[in-house]
Parts: structure tokens; sequence; C-alpha cells
């Protein structure tokens, strides 16, 4: 980190040393805790769905490594002379009412006044150290399975420019304050070796977290990775944010993309997601029951993109 001499001992699992969803820290033999801290702006003008969209978003990471969020501290920036504390009231029980859902228990929180407003939260969960999932550790011939479309990024520009419908508008609304509990859940059953959760870097920036400095790489079908359908018509009339072309930017020299593959689903592919869907690298013989497990559970977007493979090393491969 810059040359910093961070703070840190045996008992740290995942920590500075790897980029990955949180950090993890072994308290017993059977027990290590996940912590984890987002927050963010606001993406949609309810604020009480804002505050459950940055309440999922939070609790997301504990989910991604394979644990359980239990414990949460609010983190609130908010311009006191500019807003009406109503405003404050509706997103904080916003969270309140997503963590409820999810099991945890609020102990604090922080606040500033700020003339920007942001909301989010620390989080606490636990996991057994044995059954950490991280992204480094999937195997080749391994299946990547994806449980929420893609397309929040530049529906929520839309949104902003005023050119999304209200029933878009609902619909990724929701999307996004779903949690990612129940497939979180449902993966223990299964011989998952990796997972993360796609957020602000999009899903070819957290492929690329995987592959990086690794001794494998992957293959992605673009025309099965789920997509709202809605982005690709954004997409085409330059609705965009400013976050893809960053992440384009950052990570493009890793990605070799077929000439085949449409220019707006290559977008899309790079759109930051907020509250994005779990990214799960699982043994090849169990994905396609692991798919039909999700889809009973409501997740009917989700399906198997691509693969893990020995090579090209430390590429993604989009066909």
């Amino acid at each position: 980190m810059c040359g910093l001499q961070v703070p840190t001992d045996s008992s740290v699992l995942v920590g500075m040393d790897r980029a990955d969803d949180a950090g993890v820290y072994k308290i017993t033999d059977d027990i290590a805790i996940i912590q984890t801290v987002d927050f963010f702006t606001p993406i949609v003008d309810d604020p009480y769905w804002f505050g459950q969209i940055a309440a999922a978003n939070a609790l997301s990471d504990v989910y991604a490594m394979g644990g359980i969020p239990k414990t949460a501290m609010n983190l609130i920036a908010f311009p006191l002379k500019q807003m009406d504390f109503s405003v404050l009231r509706q997103i904080i029980q916003g969270g309140l009412d997503k963590m409820k859902e999810a099991g945890v228990v609020l102990l604090g929180g922080h606040s500033v006044e700020d003339n920007e407003l942001k909301y989010g939260l620390s989080v606490t969960g636990f996991i057994h150290p044995d059954r950490i999932l991280t992204k480094k550790d999937f195997k080749v011939e391994d299946r990547l399975i994806l449980t929420k479309p893609l397309g929040t990024g530049i529906i929520n520009t839309a949104i902003k420019g005023g050119f999304a419908s209200s029933e878009i508008i609902e619909t990724v609304t929701h999307l996004m304050a779903t949690l990612n509990r129940d497939a979180a859940e449902i993966m223990q059953d299964y011989p998952v070796h990796a997972c993360t959760d796609i957020t602000g870097f999009g899903l070819l920036g957290h492929l690329a977290e995987m592959v990086v400095d690794s001794e494998f790489g992957v293959e992605i079908q673009a025309n099965r990775v789920p997509i709202l359908p809605e982005s690709l018509e954004y997409a085409a009339m330059g609705l965009v944010p400013a976050g893809l072309y960053k992440n384009r930017e950052f990570r493009q020299a890793m990605v070799d993309i077929s000439p085949s593959v449409d220019t707006f689903i290559q977008d899309i592919l790079f759109d930051p997601q907020t509250s994005g869907g779990l990214l799960i690298c699982v043994a090849r013989e169990s994905a396609d029951d692991l798919v039909d497990r999700l889809k009973e559970k409501g997740m009917d977007k989700t399906a198997i993109i691509g693969k893990a493979l020995s090579e090209p090393k430390g590429r993604i491969v989009v066909i």
C-alpha cells in the first residue's frame, strides 16, 4: 500500500496484501470475523429505497466471502442546511429494514455534516476459518455463475438524465435492494472454490482481480451473460456512466474480446454495478444443479457465463 507499513499479525487471514471483498481475522479455531465497509451518494431519488440499496450493498461483501453478517454501524454524511431531516429518517429506516431482513443488528454509527449526502454501513460477519471464499482459489474447469443481471450503472445514468421509465426504475431499484443472502446460503451446499460480488469495477473488472497474477484465465460467453435489456437501449443512446470508461481503461489490457461481441454488450461488461449479484466459481459437475437451485429460490436470471482455463494465464477471453 504505497510503501506504508500496515499493522498486521498472524491472525489476519485475509488482509491488505490482497485485493478481496473484505478482511478476515481469526478469533478461534472455529470462528473468524469478516469486516467490510461501504457507503456512497444516492443513486435513486427515493430516500427509503436508497437506504435499502446502500445497506444491501454493504452486506454483500460478507455474503461473497461465504459468511453471515451479524452487526453493523451506520455511516452518514448529511447536508443539514440543505435537506429536511425527514429525508435522513427515511434513509435510515430503509437501512434498518434491510438489516432486519438480513438478521443483522445495528450497534451504532457515526454521522457528519457534509455538503454531499452519503450513507452506508460498516459490517461484521462470522465464518469458520476453513470455509472462507476468496477471489483467488478457483480451479481449472470451474464454471462461473452470475446471480443478477448486469446494466444497473447504465440504467442509473438514464434515471439521472430523465430517460428511464417508471417500470424500469422500479425493476432496477428492487434488484439493487435484493440481498445476496439466499445465493450465499445455497452455495454452501456445493463445491464452490471462489466467489466475489459484482459492484463498482463491473463484471470484467472484478474478473480481472480474480485472474491477475494467477496461474489461470477465464473465458466468458457474452451471449450467456444476463443483461437488463433496457441497458442496451440506453447504452446505444450514449447514456453510460463515467465509471464504465474508467473500468475499461484500467483493465482492457487484460481482456481479449472477440470482434463478434456487440459494442454495447462490451459496454455492459464494464458497467459499474451497485449491489450486483454474486459471481460463483463452482466445480463443473455441480454447476447446472446449483443454477437450478438458485432459480428455484427466485434468482431467475442466474446463468453459467463462462469457465476457468489453464491458458491464457492471467487473461480474460470474451467470445
